[in-house]
């Protein structure tokens, strides 16, 4: 049975980060095309028979998903977060994230479940690639080993990419391959 990677949708640092500065968009939510992203994978997603929803922290993630999967129970899996790099990757408070999704358990996660570590420049802290390609290990361990099957995982690119090789589009599917 399949595990299916689903890229978020565009996020407002998405729409404006071109490779240069960051430009400062902490935890960046998802865009009005975003959103509309989502809505269109939820069509396609519909035909993957999906029994578990595993998702990101991350609130353009959290917005997808519940935009996919708007009755399903969403589990909030810390190890799905984003390779941080930038401004948009650094997280929120669980106590914070509860207020905006309240139907969305996150007492499990710590208050800081992001990397931390040394700041780059503008004071991101940036996850060294060996510490995330060691967490992607143990993803992908942890995740076949769920039972339930087909199983979602509204995530984000380089985690894609890290399990896959592919690194998709905003809303893209993927499947992870036994």
């Amino acid at each position: 049975m399949s595990i299916h990677l689903i890229r978020h949708g565009q996020s407002a640092f998405n729409a404006v980060f071109s490779g240069g500065a960051d430009p400062m968009i902490f935890d960046a939510p998802l865009t009005q095309l975003g959103a509309s992203q989502a809505q269109e994978a939820r069509h396609k997603v519909a035909e993957l028979g999906i029994r578990e929803v595993v998702c990101s922290p991350l609130t353009r993630a959290l917005q997808t998903a519940r935009l996919i999967f708007p009755t399903e129970d969403i589990h909030v899996v810390a190890e799905t977060r984003e390779h941080l790099g930038h401004s948009c990757d650094v997280g929120r408070a669980p106590a914070e994230l509860q207020a905006v999704f309240p139907d969305i358990p996150f007492s499990h996660l710590p208050d800081i479940w992001w990397h931390q570590g040394e700041l780059n420049n503008v004071g991101v802290p940036v996850e060294p690639a060996d510490v995330f390609e060691a967490r992607m290990v143990l993803l992908a361990s942890a995740l076949r080993a769920r039972d339930a099957r087909p199983l979602a995982v509204v995530c984000h690119g380089h985690v894609i990419e890290a399990l896959t090789g592919t690194h998709p589009d905003n809303c893209g599917i993927v499947e992870l391959r036994d």
